[in-house]
């Protein structure tokens, strides 16, 4: 990132990230407190990099707002606030409410906990998030909308019930394939015969998740993205979470199930019959592509670029599943040292053993300065050896390096504005074969 501008932002502010989050909850409805504009300037901005996922009830740009003006600025919002939660519980059909703050209400002090407290003590099921675009990114407020949500919505005390199991890391919007990855990691789970509430899934319903305290283990698939929600909730309602990769592929499914089913103390033989069961499934799909694989030449050498969870797990997957040959990875978070090193760990022990490389750069357009300090440049040398035939997956935003360096690109990390995403999704085994589908679809899409 530049010390004088931003260049080429991967995420919105933690408002538009907290109200993805809510938006994404059965039922849920957020009420911003902000400025006129607000919505509609993250609307585009994140849902638009979505894979055009612009739109939905009460998202985006039906979101409520009270919309402040100077005369709130002056003498204080909070009244313009109460109206706004009165007229959107009366019109609106939710079945939770998010009041989210935005730079200006918190700039000029308004107190939204207050508010919030005397709708929930008439039982308006209501909660509140502090969520100023300048605590952070869409990712930072995706963890604060989890956090009020763990502290203010789910019940405490509730016994715990074994095998239960919460499942997040995946923020919605942020992670254009949100909806997909998180019904593929729901799967895999209940492969082991355990309940799952994933809060953001078609399965799931707002009863489950005010029953959440009962899980026996929270399951957090990212080693930044909503791992301190998980603190909050271990220290709110005693579950104890597992941080782990998100799993993309055949080899980090396998890895995710043993870590789950011993941390659940799963027997290890319906741990087996299950990783059996799955990887037979997906080798007989992958047999009949091994010829052309390797006779038509299709392996590669790859640059990755790509936010906290996919930087990694794509890296991972090429290396480990695809037998490519990942040299650059580019993770673009702002992260701090010791979400640095979370990361940085995944990638030294690779299943293939295959070193690559792994920097941090918020500045995506540098990806190819940190590219050529591997591969130099020709330089108009007639014998060069050449970073080909290579492949490039990250975002949009990548596109530019790929045909700088002559290679097929595939975007996948936020923003993905040249593709529409349903439910599609990359992990699980299934996920992997989905993977494997797109990228060697743009290799030979040329022919």
């Amino acid at each position: 990132m530049s010390d004088n501008f931003i260049e080429r932002p991967r995420y919105v502010c933690a408002l538009g990230g907290a109200a993805a989050t809510i938006s994404a909850l059965p039922g849920g409805i957020p009420i911003l407190h902000s400025a006129s504009g607000c919505a509609g300037n993250f609307a585009w901005a994140q849902n638009g990099g979505s894979g055009l996922q612009v739109g939905a009830y009460c998202g985006t740009l039906s979101i409520p707002s009270s919309n402040v003006q100077e005369r709130e600025v002056v003498f204080g919002g909070d009244a313009r606030l109460r109206e706004q939660v009165e007229s959107t519980i009366k019109v609106m059909d939710g079945q939770i409410f998010a009041v989210l703050s935005g730079c200006v209400t918190e700039v000029i002090g308004d107190d939204i906990k207050t508010v919030v407290a005397d709708f929930r003590s008439q039982d308006v099921p209501i909660i509140g998030a502090e969520t100023g675009g300048f605590k952070g990114n869409s990712y930072r407020g995706y963890d604060l909308a989890l956090q009020a949500l763990f502290r203010d919505f789910v019940e405490r005390g509730a016994a715990k019930v074994k095998n239960s199991v919460n499942l997040w890391g995946v923020a919605p919007s942020a992670d254009p394939f949100w909806r997909g990855n998180l019904e593929g990691a729901r799967r895999l789970l209940e492969a082991l015969g355990l309940t799952v509430n994933s809060f953001f899934t078609p399965e799931d319903t707002i009863e489950n998740i005010r029953t959440a305290g009962s899980a026996s283990l929270n399951i957090v698939v990212s080693h930044v993205y909503g791992v301190e929600a998980a603190r909050l909730f271990e220290e709110i309602h005693g579950t104890p979470f597992l941080s782990l990769s998100l799993p993309v592929g055949a080899s980090a499914s396998e890895a995710f199930l043993r870590s789950v089913g011993k941390a659940l103390k799963v027997s290890r033989q319906k741990v087996n019959t299950v990783i059996n069961r799955e990887k037979q499934a997906y080798f007989r799909f992958i047999e009949p592509l091994t010829d052309c694989l390797n006779d038509l030449d299709l392996q590669r050498y790859a640059v990755v670029v790509g936010d906290a969870n996919y930087a990694t797990a794509l890296t991972k997957f090429l290396a480990d599943d695809l037998g490519w040959l990942p040299e650059l990875a580019v993770c673009t978070d702002p992260l701090d040292d010791e979400e640095k090193d979370r990361l940085t760990s995944q990638l030294n022990v690779l299943e293939s053993r295959y070193k690559t490389t792994l920097v941090f750069e918020t500045d995506g357009s540098r990806a190819l300065e940190h590219l050529q300090r591997k591969w130099p440049a020709a330089n108009g040398q007639k014998y060069h050896n050449a970073f080909g035939p290579a492949f490039v997956i990250g975002s949009s935003l990548e596109r530019e390096l790929a045909q700088t360096i002559g290679a097929p690109h595939l975007s996948v990390s936020f923003p993905v504005a040249n593709r529409a995403v349903l439910d599609r999704g990359y992990t699980g085994f299934r996920g992997g074969l989905r993977l494997t589908e797109d990228i060697l679809s743009a290799v030979v899409a040329g022919r």
